[in-house]
């Protein structure tokens, strides 16, 4: 009975380190890519960025050159295998340049899951295609799980429901053709569908306590008319700087629209108002206000934001920060109600794609929006808006393909506060006031600082001996590892130290020729736990007892002895050298006769250059190996754990 507890429990610890898988390139040092190889084409993946603009601004990106190769594409390989029944959604940035291409290809990018353990990956892959624009930065992204996929073999399970992926193929502009490609891609992710951040830190706020004027170092009065004496949209008022306008009375800001005659910068008008600017301008987070609005057929309240890069004269950041005109600073429309359609909130969005009478718009009934609190909410992320009052969401802005046309939103913005008076304004409309109960900003808490584990473990293949290294047999198919001290990627987790013996976090480490890997768990408390490590080719191996992880870097050699680890699976290399054990050879996490088999074919077939089947380290697949397997066979090494 105790076999297959033993694999349940492995089951259970597999699927919760996959499920927090997660994969990202930024070609600038921040990720856990470490397997690129260009086929076919060209490849840099240390290329300075020539399109330093729009939604990229970062320096370094990975540079795709197809000189006319028939099957050109890019790919990388990961360990364990992508479970996308958990993890579906793969995203990238993209760049194609129209001087670059030749031929008639459909300009498109296809990203191709594939197994590459078989003789031919692409047998059974699984691809998706989507469409590009030419000559601008887009964010494109795939989700096995929603997309349209093409499985190439036909008889193949839908791809949520497969376990045997673990290489992703990136190809423009399709395959059996001599055109050329030249592109720039950038910001690799897979992961969660659902990369939404928790925006649970207030970082700005104003709640409106102190009566009389408003505060001064979070406001601005936006006063100056535009060129030719009138606001936009035909709007009748002046915006003023007054306290009748705009004050702070019983806990709230109130913005008053009056009906009064008013001179200001040579231009006689009937009515005033106020709009503020706030001195506070963000990029992602989560925007709450709460507000009671006016009432009356011509008033025009809102809750709104501008690219904090807008040239408007006499806005606030305008004349030290404006670098774009409108639309293309972008305007986020928080809240906006037309007194001849009482009651009715929308949310709207214009960009170079859609502005003014724009397309991008969403909104609901309020019934009491003129004589109650009620709050406005915008949730704004790298990947969409979402538009809300009181916690009822009534439109959401996620265009599949972001460029700078549809998605200017990867700036600072700063909030407004206003109300306008349209030509349609009632003879018989004196006076309605906004008030505002408070407005408050939320972003992410940063992160704690990480914890750090620093191991020693050789694995059968990798040992230095007299800093001479063994054949390595795990990463065979990559021979020309660079840097040339980096082996193999390993997967680290971290188990608590309690029965079950959950899995708690999981990351990934380099292992150096010289046997020792480092890793950091950035989101982990404080506390005791298993160190547990995985190969590609070697059963997991849990520390002797649980460690203590925490603000220091942790130091652990399971390499020091054998009583180190936890199991069976240590071999003593040479007198106090000890090793982990590695003799999965069909990678199915069970030591057993179908590893001998594929052995003992290895052998017949006298393939002696296959170097995973090389299990003493010698440099040949013979007899002498097969006893390593079997040894690990009759000591039930299987999955050993605390």
């Amino acid at each position: 009975m105790f076999k297959p507890i033993i694999l349940f429990v492995l089951f259970l610890s597999l699927f919760a380190e996959i499920k927090s898988q997660v994969i990202s390139d930024n070609f600038e040092g921040s990720g856990n890519i470490s397997t690129w190889f260009g086929d076919n084409c060209g490849m840099d993946i240390n290329f300075t960025n020539p399109y330093q603009t729009s939604i990229n601004t970062s320096t370094k990106v990975l540079k795709y050159s197809d000189i006319g190769g028939q099957y050109a594409n890019v790919r990388f390989d990961v360990i364990p295998n992508f479970n996308l029944a958990t993890n579906s959604y793969f995203s990238l940035k993209i760049y194609i340049p129209s001087t670059g291409i030749t031929g008639s290809q459909p300009n498109q990018i296809s990203l191709k899951l594939q197994n590459n353990l078989l003789p031919a990956p692409w047998s059974t892959q699984c691809e998706i295609i989507k469409p590009l624009v030419l000559n601008q930065w887009q964010i494109v992204t795939f989700n096995f799980a929603t997309d349209p996929y093409l499985n190439l073999n036909p008889t193949s399970l839908n791809p949520i429901y497969r376990n045997d992926f673990n290489r992703v193929v990136l190809q423009i502009n399709g395959e059996n053709n001599n055109a050329q490609v030249l592109a720039y891609l950038d910001d690799i992710y897979h992961g969660s569908v659902s990369t939404t951040p928790v925006f649970n830190q207030l970082v700005w706020s104003d709640e409106f306590n102190t009566n009389g004027a408003i505060d001064s170092t979070k406001w601005f009065h936006q006063t100056q008319l535009p060129a030719g004496g009138n606001w936009y949209n035909g709007e009748l008022q002046h915006y003023t700087n007054r306290l009748i306008n705009s004050y702070v009375s019983s806990g709230n800001l109130n913005i008053a629209a009056k009906k009064e005659v008013y001179t200001n910068q040579g231009y006689t008008k009937q009515y005033t108002s106020a709009r503020l600017n706030s001195k506070f301008a963000f990029q992602y987070g989560r925007l709450e206000v709460r507000a009671k609005l006016p009432t009356g057929v011509g008033t025009w309240p809102a809750i709104w934001m501008l690219g904090k890069n807008i040239i408007e004269p006499g806005a606030f950041w305008s004349s030290l920060f404006g670098t774009a005109s409108w639309p293309a600073c972008g305007e986020i429309d928080v809240m906006e109600h037309w007194g001849d359609n009482q009651n009715y909130i929308q949310s709207a969005l214009h960009t170079p794609s859609s502005f003014g009478n724009t397309t991008n718009i969403g909104g609901q009934t309020i019934s009491t929006a003129s004589s109650q609190f009620h709050t406005y909410a915008l949730e704004w992320t790298a990947e969409k808006m979402t538009f809300s009052v009181d916690s009822q969401v009534h439109y959401i802005y996620n265009p599949p393909i972001k460029n700078a046309s549809n998605w200017p939103f990867n700036a600072p913005q700063y909030i407004l506060l206003n109300i306008a008076i349209q030509p349609s304004i009632t003879a018989s409309f004196t006076q309605s006031n906004m008030q505002v109960d408070y407005v408050r900003v939320y972003q992410e808490s940063p992160l704690p600082p990480p914890n750090t584990v620093n191991l020693t473990l050789f694995i059968e293949g990798y040992y230095t001996s007299n800093q001479t290294m063994r054949p390595v047999k795990i990463n065979q198919e990559n021979p020309n590892v660079s840097p040339a001290d980096e082996v193999e990627d390993i997967v680290v987790e971290l188990h608590n130290a309690n029965f079950p013996y959950g899995l708690e976090a999981s990351s990934t480490a380099i292992l150096k020729t010289n046997g020792t890997a480092n890793c950091s768990f950035a989101s982990t408390p404080p506390g005791l736990y298993y160190i547990v490590i995985k190969t590609r080719n070697a059963i997991e191996t849990w520390s002797k007892l649980p460690q203590q992880i925490g603000a220091n870097p942790l130091n652990y050699n399971f390499s020091l002895n054998a009583n180190k680890a936890y199991g069976n699976n240590m071999i003593e290399v040479e007198p106090n050298t000890w090793a982990l054990f590695s003799g999965d050879i069909i990678k199915d996490e069970n030591i057993d006769l179908l590893d001998l088999l594929f052995l003992e074919f290895d052998i017949n077939s006298f393939q002696f250059g296959i170097q995973d089947t090389d299990m003493n380290g010698d440099g040949n697949v013979d007899l002498l190996d097969g006893s390593s397997v079997e040894n690990n066979i009759n000591s039930f090494i299987f999955s050993n754990h605390p």
